[in-house]
């Protein structure tokens, strides 16, 4: 960075859950003022119609399973570009702050001593259960929601006892290609096998696709339907809420 320049903004953008009517309109005004996008594999390609005319776009990729641009590349990236007076956009799917890593950028750009705004989006663990129907809180039936990764950096399991007994809706983030060694661990823990259960691929977008039954029946019902990412796992008896036509008749309310 020339000495009399100063750096850049980063911002973290949240791009919703998929479907572009779901984005903000402030994400919409940042996107149009940014430099450089840098987008998440993710995001729905229709968003970056936002993006101003000669801005440039960098993939930085981020799906689960696939092979991914290495987080710490991204930072050091967002960092440089920065440090050149530019006006930087990291664009991610759903919120930054709900399993999209942003807590880890905001820290490693104040490090920096670059200034880091944050636009939160619609997180897919509400919006995706919601676009069958499905609210992920009722006064009757879950008084509460825990989001729950399906995969971690160190391959810890989440505490499954004390989430049952807690009684909350369940919304798993990156939990399809993982749902067998999950339901077995939640039955274990003292989940019923017939809990109401979900799978949801591709969210809030024209090409959403979904299962929904009991918590034992999930895995295989996800392999018929061929089911995988992006997509998420909600378990509680919310499910029974999905639209009545994705609703078995083992779950149609008595």
């Amino acid at each position: 960075m020339n000495p009399t320049q100063s750096p850049g903004t980063v911002w973290l953008v949240g791009a919703g859950p998929g479907d572009p009517e779901l984005l903000t309109l402030k994400a919409v005004r940042v996107l149009g003022g940014a430099d450089i996008v840098l987008v998440d594999d993710l995001v729905d390609p229709r968003i970056l119609d936002h993006v101003r005319p000669g801005a440039r776009i960098v993939e930085v990729g981020k799906r689960g399973g696939c092979r991914s641009t290495p987080q710490a590349f991204i930072e050091k990236l967002m960092v440089r570009l920065a440090r050149r007076g530019s006006t930087v956009v990291r664009l991610k799917g759903g919120d930054p702050f709900v399993f999209g890593r942003g807590g880890e950028e905001v820290e490693t750009l104040a490090k920096a001593g670059i200034r880091c705004e944050v636009v939160s989006g619609i997180t897919s663990g509400i919006a995706v259960p919601a676009a069958l129907g499905i609210p992920v809180t009722h006064r009757d039936t879950a008084r509460g929601v825990s989001f729950i990764t399906g995969h971690t950096r160190d391959g810890s399991s989440p505490d499954w006892a004390g989430l049952r007994a807690g009684g909350t809706t369940l919304v798993i983030y990156m939990g399809i290609r993982k749902a067998k060694a999950l339901v077995d661990a939640m039955i274990a823990a003292g989940f019923p096998a017939d809990t109401p259960a979900c799978a949801i691929q591709n969210g809030t977008l024209e090409k959403q696709a979904s299962v929904v039954t009991t918590l034992a029946a999930l895995p295989a019902e996800i392999a018929a339907a061929g089911l995988g990412s992006p997509g998420l796992l909600v378990v509680g008896e919310v499910v029974r809420h999905a639209k009545t036509e994705a609703l078995p008749s083992r779950l149609q309310a008595a």
